[in-house]
């Protein structure tokens, strides 16, 4: 590893980049050298690798190699009837796994004309927040831990877990939940859950004063992340880029708002945006979307009915063969719109399923722009800047 600073600091040596941001010269030359970062690095968003070429430790090309994790996941949903699908559409994005269940059952019931009970809509847009903070809470601690601050992970997953404490209380499991089902979900709130929802969201909105002070204030974080890996307000469009990765360009782009679904419409807020599209403000959008999540929770929980239905009647789930048709259903998770194309053609199995995720435009056409002249030790911080995950992009 020491050939990679063998090379003098001399500016000359440094190609410059064309029109299309690529380097006009041959990479096989000596002067540079090819290596892999990942997939086994813990800076890297999930079990990825890029190919990187590198002069001295400067970026000069990378290419984005995925499928060192789950994949395949449309080809193995056609396979199989629509009920055996949810233990399957999980795994496509683990960290945050209830937005593809909800966009699951919602293209299932758009299809088949299934009308979803308002409780059980309550339900699906509380358990979508808690998804939304459980994500934002793992996401926090990898910024940190990329740019040296593992204490900040430390407390990140602590507080992940009283949320998976409640995911646990609520559906049986912590990570993988399966809680959202065609016509709605499978229980209603635990006796007592709300109060300790509350006691758990005041230590999130108490921790998060110590990372304010660790972080976010912190020198050495804005040194390192203010004004790097910017992303221009007219890529948004051109690359598909959507989410906080968007907002932070001063677009106010949330599926929430713009295409409105569940309960959202009878909730207060406002899309989280920023000005200047860095690392920093990226991080700093998403910290306040999660404490945004904690308010949303608060309020689904003071209007949401104690009781009532929680689901619609369907047909025998295990033969159910849904009319031919299609739709898209989106939603908003913590890296953009999420959505699933669905196409049935009345038989028990899906005809064709297409799942839309952000990783995609995120992780391999954004990425491999914005890597170009960055500097070894910062890939993992840039890397977790666009809050990627994998199985999206090979799925």
């Amino acid at each position: 590893m020491s050939k990679l600073f063998s090379i003098k600091e001399d500016r000359s040596l440094y190609p410059e980049k064309n029109v299309e941001g690529k380097i006009d010269v041959d990479l096989s030359s000596h002067k540079y050298l090819k290596m892999w970062h990942g997939p086994q690095h813990p800076g890297i968003t999930g079990n990825m690798s890029l190919e990187i070429t590198l002069l001295g430790d400067e970026v000069m090309d990378c290419e984005t190699h995925v499928g060192y994790l789950h994949r395949g996941f449309e080809k193995l949903m056609e396979r199989r009837k629509y009920i055996q699908c949810f233990p399957l559409v999980c795994r496509v994005a683990v960290p945050e796994p209830d937005f593809n269940e909800y966009c699951f059952a919602a293209a299932m019931e758009e299809l088949a004309g299934i009308e979803v009970p308002e409780t059980a809509q309550w339900l699906r847009t509380l358990v979508l927040e808690m998804g939304r903070l459980s994500s934002y809470l793992m996401w926090i601690g990898g910024q940190s831990g990329a740019f040296g601050q593992g204490i900040v992970g430390q407390w990140s997953n602590y507080m992940r877990d009283s949320i998976l404490d409640r995911f646990e209380e609520l559906t049986g499991g912590r990570i993988y939940h399966m809680y959202i089902i065609p016509g709605g979900v499978r229980g209603l709130l635990p006796d007592g859950f709300k109060d300790r929802m509350e006691e758990n969201l005041k230590f999130i909105e108490s921790m998060m004063k110590d990372i304010d002070r660790v972080m976010f204030n912190n020198a050495v974080f804005k040194k390192r992340s203010v004004g790097m890996g910017i992303i221009e307000k007219e890529w948004v469009t051109k690359f598909g880029i959507t989410g906080p990765n968007a907002r932070s360009t001063g677009i106010p782009m949330d599926v929430r708002k713009d295409y409105p679904y569940l309960m959202y419409p009878k909730l207060d807020f406002e899309p989280v945006t920023a000005q200047y599209s860095d690392i920093y403000n990226r991080a700093d959008v998403r910290r306040r979307d999660l404490l945004m999540s904690v308010d949303l929770i608060r309020q689904i929980m003071a209007k949401m009915p104690e009781k009532g239905e929680i689901r619609a009647e369907t047909p025998n789930v295990l033969h159910w063969k849904v009319p031919a048709g299609q739709t898209y259903k989106r939603a908003e998770c913590t890296r953009g719109e999420y959505g699933y194309f669905m196409v049935s053609d009345g038989s028990e199995y899906p005809r064709r399923i297409n799942v839309r995720g952000p990783s995609y435009t995120h992780a391999v056409a954004l990425l491999e722009k914005m890597i170009i002249n960055c500097n070894l030790s910062d890939i993992a911080g840039l890397m977790v800047s666009l809050h990627t995950y994998p199985p999206e992009i090979e799925r």
